[in-house]
């Protein structure tokens, strides 16, 4: 049982090379009993057991030793209140039919695909404006040799070198020691050093690469621009659904699911159009959208109303 688990999982994910299993995020499932969005632990806690978690100590360096007696009961109280959550919680998704929403959300939180990084596809993680095959191609390598040395390293990616030196590099292509000092957000250290020779070759292998195999810029279709009406009444039927259920509205569908769903239906890639969100929401906003349903005010609340 973990809250907010994504983080520790990823620590796990890349230490151990597994994930534990079975896992219950107690943040995911209060935000599927109707505690909001992104509930914090003590919060949740308070709500569940009335119980006050002393907060004084979550700054700690936890690297300095001796520990406080203060400190420790802090520590111990990350982990000793989730069993009563886990058991309060589970009871609650269980009457209310919702255990198999959170055994989804669980599938795709414990799946190694979810912190996984290939290398070579670390540089789909960056925002290219009119990107053209070979600037492509060297940020593919740039970005790949930066993913490599922060697992290698256990650094944040951009600890290693951030994202719009990569894209100046990309867009730049420099050649020479002097060339990369000139980067933003390098410098003359870096460019000196094992590291900068390793950029320049990044560099020469993105270069290498021919051109019939440079990757090929994603053709991102603009949406209509004819959907905000329609997103704007998908967005209050979305509101709607979530505070009849008691659901964070941030777990079931984001403001692109709904502009996806506006824009092409049911043609639409998003999550909101699967699973037990389709059931809670995408199935009357397909219908919404279509024409098969309307919505109107009754009684002073929005309501859903078929339409003949």
């Amino acid at each position: 049982v973990f809250h907010a688990a994504r983080q520790d999982l990823e620590i796990f994910y890349h230490l151990a090379g597994r994930l534990p299993k079975p896992v219950f995020d107690s943040q995911i499932a209060a935000m599927v009993c109707g505690y909001g969005d992104s509930v914090g632990y003590d919060t949740l806690i308070g709500s569940l057991t009335g119980v006050r978690i002393d907060k004084s100590s979550r700054f700690t360096d936890w690297s300095v030793r001796p520990l406080s007696d203060r400190q420790i009961d802090y520590a111990l109280g990350d982990v000793t209140h989730l069993r009563v959550a886990y058991e309060k919680l589970k009871a609650t998704l269980e009457s209310n039919g919702r255990a198999d929403w959170l055994v989804e959300e669980m599938a795709v939180l414990t799946a190694a695909e979810t912190y996984y990084v290939d290398p070579a596809r670390a540089y789909l993680r960056l925002k290219v404006r009119n990107p053209k095959p070979r600037l492509l191609a060297v940020l593919r390598e740039v970005a790949g040799w930066r993913q490599t040395q922060a697992e290698t390293r256990d650094l944040p990616r951009n600890r290693v070198l951030r994202d719009e030196a990569l894209l100046e590099i990309a867009h730049h292509v420099p050649k020479t020691t002097a060339d990369l000092e000139r980067v933003r957000g390098l410098g003359k250290r870096m460019a000196e050093n094992a590291s900068g020779q390793e950029l320049l070759d990044a560099v020469k292998r993105g270069l290498a690469v021919p051109d019939a195999e440079c990757p090929k810029p994603k053709n991102r279709a603009r949406l209509p621009a004819d959907i905000g009406p329609t997103a704007e009444l998908l967005k209050v039927l979305l509101k709607m659904k979530c505070v009849e259920s008691g659901v964070a509205q941030k777990l079931v569908a984001s403001s692109a699911d709904v502009d996806l769903i506006a824009a092409y239906g049911e043609e639409a890639d998003a999550p909101a159009l699967h699973g037990w969100r389709r059931d809670l929401f995408g199935e009357d906003a397909l219908k919404l959208k279509e024409g098969a349903m309307a919505l109107a005010v009754r009684n002073k609340k929005v309501a859903v109303v078929p339409v003949d």
